[in-house]
């Protein structure tokens, strides 16, 4: 017989920005954990890739994050094509923004909180109320190195990142008398398209990035997948409230 503690069967998460990357590889890894997954993005081909990939216990629905008047319609629609009601909410969706502080406009700010924090808080408030009358959920928010540490040219990013953290342990102390937890997992930096493009002409930026993770390497998608599938899981059950760092050790290196 097999410890059921990091089994997800019964599970249903939601997962915004779902289709490619982070979003992705915490996918992959609650699936293979027997839970089931609605991915949740704009783009309705890599959406659709993700789903053919991941097999049948995994649906999708096409939507705007940032339509907040649309965030109760996204958590029926979810819980609609999965045939069965939420019980793990992951805040993952995000844009990023490069520019000097004093180059940011208060639109492009704007559009990072938007994203980020508003766009959360709005699916936590369509999702609790399902959460609360089964007195069981996990909430899930992806933060970042830019929540711990201080990365330059990235205030706006950083101020949503930072935020992550205050609504994580807000949050966790509302809910957990009904029986729901709320974590963030805090990435390094991991390996995808995205991050070579940024890497291959700037050979001095991955040697720093490099310099200051002590196990020298980036992570991968599953890193980040195996934590949200642990903090999701029984064995996390005594878990509230915290930011884990899946960063091989960047956030407390030298």
């Amino acid at each position: 017989m097999h410890d059921s503690s990091f089994n997800l069967a019964g599970e249903t998460a939601l997962i915004t920005g779902g289709g490619t990357g982070l979003g992705l590889g915490m996918a992959r890894c609650l699936t293979r954990s027997g839970a089931k997954v609605v991915l949740v993005g704009r783009r309705e081909t890599e959406l659709a890739t993700a789903v053919r990939e991941l097999g049948p216990a995994a649906s999708m629905v096409v939507h705007d994050v940032t339509h907040l008047d649309h965030a109760a319609d996204l958590i029926a629609r979810a819980q609609d094509v999965s045939e069965s009601s939420l019980s793990i909410l992951i805040n993952n969706a995000g844009i990023h923004l490069k520019k000097m502080a004093d180059e940011t406009t208060p639109d492009e700010f704007n559009a990072v909180m938007q994203t980020h924090v508003h766009a959360a808080h709005a699916l936590i408030a369509a999702a609790l109320p399902g959460m609360i009358q089964s007195r069981r959920g996990h909430i899930l928010f992806t933060a970042s190195m830019a929540s711990l540490i201080g990365i330059p040219m990235v205030i706006a990013y950083s101020a949503a990142k930072a935020a992550h953290l205050g609504m994580v342990r807000s949050l966790a102390t509302e809910v957990a008398p009904h029986g729901i937890r709320v974590n963030a997992i805090a990435p390094g930096w991991i390996d995808s398209p995205m991050l070579r493009k940024a890497m291959a002409n700037d050979p001095a930026r991955q040697a720093k990035i490099l310099g200051r993770t002590p196990m020298a390497k980036f992570g991968e998608a599953e890193d980040v997948g195996w934590a949200a599938v642990y903090l999701s899981s029984p064995a996390a059950r005594f878990i509230t409230g915290v930011c884990l760092p899946v960063d091989g050790g960047a956030s407390i290196g030298f």
